[in-house]
């Protein structure tokens, strides 16, 4: 399966608590104004990578143990985005992944999005907005994102917040 991409970064710190590798979506519906990628929002012109290419680049990174998609809107290519999480998953690395999209739209979403949403641990949801901008949030663009636990909110039905102080920027 086919992934069209705008970039993978294989040593990020700021797409999630540790060394990560984040894997960059083309192609967004989004078009959040003040958008940090705006770059990510045409589709179909990205760089074409096979799922296990990407996977190759992942598992390059011995450092690594987490991977973070990001965008452009992952969401917009679930199945490719789904089969990667689950060879990641087998791994044992951790998958968080953005979106503009809430939590409560993916769980009603397309099969597809249900599917992806089923093989990640993180979602960092909600989209951009310019007046609740924030330097203060961690992992975060703006304040009206939430980063939930996937595994959690999948059971109860609800968008459940992670408490992990990994994912809350408290290093101790």
């Amino acid at each position: 399966m086919m992934l069209d991409l705008s970039g993978i970064v294989s040593d990020s710190i700021v797409d999630g608590p540790g060394i990560r590798v984040t894997v960059f979506s083309q192609g967004c519906p989004h078009h959040c104004p003040g958008c940090h990628n705006p770059e990510t929002w045409d589709f179909g012109c990205g760089t074409q990578l096979t799922v296990q290419q990407v996977l190759e680049i992942v598992q390059s990174n011995p450092l690594c143990r987490g991977v973070t998609f990001s965008g452009g809107e992952p969401f917009a290519q679930a199945e490719g985005f789904a089969e990667l999480a689950r060879l990641l998953k087998c791994r044992g690395y951790e998958v968080a992944s953005y979106t503009g999209y809430t939590f409560e739209q993916l769980y009603t979403g397309t099969p597809a999005q249900r599917q992806l949403l089923e093989t990640i641990d993180v979602l960092i949801d909600g989209p951009f907005l310019m007046a609740e901008k924030s330097m203060e949030v961690s992992f975060r663009g703006s304040k009206n994102q939430r980063i939930l636990d996937v595994p959690a909110s999948l059971v109860s039905g609800i968008a459940t917040p992670v408490t992990s102080p990994r994912w809350m920027g408290e290093y101790a």
